[in-house]
């Protein structure tokens, strides 16, 4: 079986993994990944281990996601959702793709703005950089969260879904 064989078949195992409240999967062989995270904590998760040369599908990819799967080492990638920045990174790092909806931006979880990850790294060409950028970013966040009282989150979270 030739490398374009496997790298083939192992982008179909990941977009078949990709289904129900999975958010995305990485296959490299006989070993695969499945995470039901959204963003971008299963991809720092990942790079601890060696995923050089495989596939990967996502519900959703922005520019900082594909920093990541640069990172990773990933040939083929399958997204549901994938950013115009997010694809320049990929065409730029010589990893072939393929997407259901290409759209301009990535937007945060509440629809009033750019997703955070996607505007940390929009300026952004090397994947080193934007990982120590993804790092601060979340970071920040979660600092920001701790910040926040409980009650006010629940009023948010009350207040968005109507």
């Amino acid at each position: 079986m030739t490398d374009v064989q496997t790298a083939l078949s192992d982008l179909d195992r990941a977009k078949v993994l990709l289904t129900g409240g999975t958010t995305c999967a990485i296959v490299r062989s006989a070993r695969c990944e499945t995470s039901c995270l959204r963003g971008v904590k299963p991809l720092l998760g990942w790079l601890e281990g060696d995923w050089r040369g495989a596939s990967a599908a996502d519900k959703v990819v922005g520019r900082a996601a594909a920093f990541l799967y640069v990172l990773l080492g990933v040939k083929t990638l399958y997204a549901a959702v994938l950013s115009k920045p997010a694809a320049e990174v990929f065409s730029a790092h010589g990893i072939t793709f393929c997407y259901g909806e290409l759209t301009e931006r990535i937007v945060n979880r509440t629809g009033d703005g750019l997703c955070p990850m996607e505007s940390a790294t929009l300026e952004e060409t090397d994947p080193a950089r934007a990982l120590e950028k993804i790092k601060a970013k979340l970071q920040e966040l979660t600092q920001k969260r701790r910040l926040t009282p409980p009650f006010l989150r629940l009023c948010k979270l009350n207040y968005a879904s109507l």
